[in-house]
């Protein structure tokens, strides 16, 4: 019997490892285990400059370069990186990689032929040429949806709204149908791709995942506080992740004003993005707040046990357009979690496993979940256990990408979650 043919897997994604949070870490992530199933990959990415918006050392965003990580050959397009992220120009960001991989899309497709083009969206602009590269080769596509990043655009204000937005909808609306398979994170979002018209037999859930034997519940001393210089007496209310806009994180900088002299506790934020320049100078002088940068991948655990409490604010107007990626690790830790969340949402059902829900921008409310957790220890031990089983059961990462390697197989299967 014939060995079968080892499937050809093109995956283009804006961002990817070494990135070490958000998009970019789970897309290399899930190359490496697609890697580990005998499927050959490329990846068309740009330089890694996620989320401190700066071209990392070694890596230039004028030029074409190559490299192997994560099981695959990457191939690295130009790409402009705007100092200042506004909206007009986050939106020549994403065209400046839409426009550099274009050729190299329809050059892998017609050299290389993959079985399989996947897309992740952001940004849905790579969509036209990613499916004209499947036409050349006769390849299946598969636009996986990590944010809906036109909606977000006009609901945030980064754009405004009117003819450009119904435009912009209707030619999203196109390009989802024409997808053979569209995946995303949330049941929220699953219902939005059908009102966007995707037809249900051609979606799927592929939540993200995290991998609960690398994080989880530390006992005894955590080396990380110790090199941070904070008290083992001083509880730590920590947000760590992407410092942009729509994560809300003035709350914080409310609530820890609010709480500065009335209660020892410090509100340490770890991580980058296009606000935290605005938030550090909002909080200059904060003597109960600190920032520091993101970690490496090997302290991860230790990052996120460092937390008594986790702090995960949310606009209300993203909630339906995002699922935080960073909830999963924070519940598969055993720490407990405050969640900014409208009642009912697909955020505040999961969140519930693991810590307090409150409504979204209610400064008053974040502070006396902030007050009841610090003040019951049983409590935080009670929601953080919870928390970690609920990890545990749904969001694996062997099991959530075990299944998504037998869905890109063609198997029956029609969820990855």
């Amino acid at each position: 019997m014939s060995r079968p043919r080892q499937q050809r897997l093109l995956i283009i994604a804006l961002n990817f490892a070494p990135e070490l949070t958000g998009i970019g870490k789970y897309v290399a992530d899930m190359t490496t285990r697609f890697a580990e199933a005998d499927i050959a990959i490329r990846v068309i990415a740009a330089p890694p400059y996620y989320p401190a918006w700066t071209v990392q050392r070694g890596y230039s965003a004028g030029r074409y370069a190559r490299e192997t990580r994560a099981g695959a050959l990457v191939y690295r397009c130009p790409l402009y990186v705007p100092r200042q992220a506004s909206g007009s120009r986050r939106l020549l960001h994403l065209l400046s990689f839409a426009l550099s991989s274009f050729p190299l899309t329809l050059w892998l497709a017609v050299t290389w032929r993959p079985h399989t083009v996947f897309v992740v969206e952001p940004p849905l602009v790579c969509a036209p040429a990613s499916l004209l590269a499947a036409r050349l080769c006769r390849a299946h596509t598969w636009l996986h949806v990590q944010d809906f990043e036109v909606d977000a655009a006009f609901e945030l204000g980064l754009l405004r709204a009117g003819a450009l937005r119904r435009a912009a909808l209707a030619c999203e609306r196109w390009l989802l149908r024409r997808f053979d398979r569209v995946s995303t994170i949330s049941a929220p979002m699953l219902r939005r791709l059908s009102d966007k018209g995707v037809d249900a037999a051609r979606t799927c859930y592929f939540p993200n995942w995290v991998d609960t034997t690398a994080i989880g519940p530390l006992h005894g001393s955590n080396p990380l506080r110790a090199r941070l210089g904070i008290p083992a007496e001083c509880p730590v209310l920590l947000y760590s992740g992407n410092m942009g806009e729509k994560q809300g994180l003035d709350l914080i900088l409310q609530v820890a004003e609010r709480l500065a002299g009335t209660r020892t506790a410090l509100f340490l934020l770890c991580g980058d993005g296009a606000a935290r320049s605005r938030l550090e100078a909002a909080a200059a002088g904060a003597t109960n707040l600190r920032f520091i940068p993101l970690q490496p991948l090997e302290l991860l655990n230790e990052l996120l046990n460092l937390a008594d409490v986790h702090l995960l604010p949310q606009r209300a107007d993203a909630q339906d357009l995002v699922m935080p990626s960073k909830l999963s690790a924070i519940m598969a830790s055993g720490r407990p979690v405050i969640v900014s969340a409208r009642d009912g949402s697909d955020l505040a059902q999961a969140a519930a496993y693991g810590g307090l829900v409150v409504p979204p921008s209610d400064a008053a409310a974040f502070e006396q979940a902030i007050g009841r957790l610090l003040d019951d220890g049983a409590l935080r031990q009670r929601l953080g256990e919870s928390g970690r089983a609920y990890a545990t059961e749904h969001w694996d990462r062997e099991v959530v990408l075990g299944r998504a390697v037998a869905l890109l197989l063609h198997t029956n299967d029609t969820s990855v979650g």
